[in-house]
Order: structure tokens, then C-alpha cells, then sequence
């Protein structure tokens, strides 16, 4: 499946047999589990796994490993409700691969996630029909029938070890795969536990990981306590003496206490005020 990468996005999905678009070769040395060794000319339309909770985001395909058969989470428009789809009903091609292999083969499969900025939990809205939102109300009952979103409609992913994902909405219980009367397979939400039936498989587009990497580096940067450079400070700002600069390497510790504390610049005058030799006062 691939979005069109045009100035404008478009909120329509499409399938490759719809549009074939070339991709760009890779290095087949790189290793594909970790966003880290993908090429960087990989296409950004690949379907991925996302290594933390803030790269869940765009596009996003819902697997689980049920026994006998692996499911996705679909949205039925025309029934207006949630199926859980047997991965082996798909095309041919698509039954012999690998579970973690596996993409969507039609826009039911798709569920297109948001979040609030800032915000630790996510909202997930079908990607076929008016785009309603993955609700769970106080009694476990999972639906996807409402428009708005409000708190029963906020999910926490929870990642699990060896990159499996758990769900929690507003009240601490976790979405759950369960069989009904007739052998029928449905969603419910109000596990207290994660186990087998809570752990689901998530992917993403490459080209949303990739710009979760790039906030999550920004965010980094920004945040980065600075080093205390003494004497580019003291050439800039402080120098005298035809730029003469004079460093004590005794007091390290006392400027960096003055920065945890906030009054670093008036530190530094203390300190130009006691190295000033007084022939250049």
C-alpha cells in the first residue's frame, strides 16, 4: 500500500496494483530491524515496524498471531462495525509470507492514527468510510461508530519485549482478542492483564518513522544541558589585554554549580573580576 508524496498529502489510500511505483535499491548488508540501518533511500510507502510509542503514527496495520489462523483488525463500512480478518484469506502471494511480512491488501486493514501534541495516548479512526474512531466504553464493549473523539476514545500503546504492542484506553484495561459463541473472533477491552490475546503486531509507513526519528533528535538537541566553555565565553565577552584570556582550571566545579543554580553568566564575571591583572584596569 503507498500514499501519494505530493506537496498536498491526499487522505486517500491506495494499493500498489492501483499505481506501481519503483523502488530504490538497498543495501542488502543493512539490517531492516531497526530504523537506524534502513538506507536512506529507502521507500518511505515500506511497511515497518515502529521501535517506540511515538512512531505509531499515520497509516497503521493491526496483526495478531491468533492460532489457527493470524488476523488483522478491520473496519467493515457497509457494516459499520469491527471484523477480525483471517490473514489467510488473502491473496496467494500473501499467505506464503512470513507474519511480520505481511501488508495490507485493501484500505479495511487500515486504521490512520493521531495524537494530540504532547499527548502520551493516540486516536485510531478507520481509514475507509467517514472515518469514525476505535472506542471502548466502561464495560470492555469496542466499537467504532463515533465521529468525535473523547476520552474513551484515547489508546496508550504499550510496548512489550521483542516489539509486540498492548493497548490500554481510559480505564487501565487492555483490548483483547476473544472468541464468541460459533467460533467467531472479536475485540474486547477490558483485560486487567497483558498476555497472548492482548499483544498485537503494528506497522507503519517508513516515512512516518523516519519523521518521528527526526522530532525525537530535535527534541534531544534542544533539551542537551550546554558544556561550559570558559574561555571561548571570556574571548567573546570577557576578553582584555589585546584578547588576553585567562583560565583557572580549580573552580570547575563551582561554575557548574552556578549553572544548575542559574546565575552562571554572574559566575563568570566573579571570575573575570579575581583573574583581572591590575595593570590593565
Amino acid at each position: 500500500m503507498s500514499l501519494p508524496s505530493e506537496k498536498v498529502r491526499s487522505t486517500k489510500l491506495k494499493f500498489k496494483g492501483e499505481k506501481s511505483k519503483k523502488k530504490r535499491k538497498r543495501d542488502s548488508d543493512a539490517p531492516s530491524a531497526s530504523f537506524k540501518g534502513q538506507d536512506e533511500e529507502e521507500d518511505p510507502d515500506t511497511w515497518v515496524l515502529p521501535e517506540g510509542d511515538l512512531e505509531i503514527r499515520g497509516p497503521t496495520f493491526i496483526m495478531h498471531p491468533s492460532d489457527p489462523t493470524p488476523v488483522s483488525v478491520n473496519f467493515d463500512s457497509t457494516r459499520n462495525r469491527i471484523i477480525l480478518h483471517s490473514l489467510d484469506r488473502d491473496s496467494t502471494s500473501s499467505q506464503e509470507l512470513p507474519l511480520l511480512q505481511r501488508t495490507p491488501t485493501e484500505v479495511a486493514q487500515v486504521w490512520v492514527t493521531t495524537r494530540v501534541a504532547g499527548s502520551s495516548t493516540i486516536n485510531l479512526r478507520t481509514g475507509t468510510g467517514e472515518g469514525k474512531f476505535l472506542s471502548c466504553d466502561k464495560h470492555g464493549i469496542v466499537s467504532a461508530d463515533r465521529e468525535a473523539r473523547g476520552p474513551e476514545e484515547e489508546w496508550t500503546p504499550v510496548f512489550m519485549p521483542g516489539g509486540m504492542v498492548a493497548f490500554m484506553n481510559v480505564y487501565e484495561k487492555y483490548i483483547s482478542i476473544d472468541e464468541v459463541a460459533g467460533g467467531t473472533m472479536t475485540l474486547r477491552g477490558d483485560s486487567e492483564e497483558v498476555g497472548f490475546k492482548e499483544r498485537f503486531w503494528v506497522k507503519i509507513q517508513s516515512k512516518y518513522k523516519k519523521e518521528a526519528h527526526e522530532e525525537r533528535k530535535k527534541r534531544e538537541g534542544a533539551t542537551k544541558s550546554p558544556t561550559i566553555d570558559e574561555a571561548g565565553t571570556n574571548r567573546t565577552y570577557q576578553a582584555w589585554g589585546a584578547g588576553r584570556s585567562i583560565v583557572s582550571h580549580d573552580d570547575t566545579r563551582d561554575l557548574k554549580k552556578a549553572r544548575k543554580e542559574g546565575r552562571l553568566s554572574e559566575a563568570l564575571l566573579d571570575r573575570r573580576a579575581k583573574l583581572k591583572s591590575d595593570r590593565f584596569c
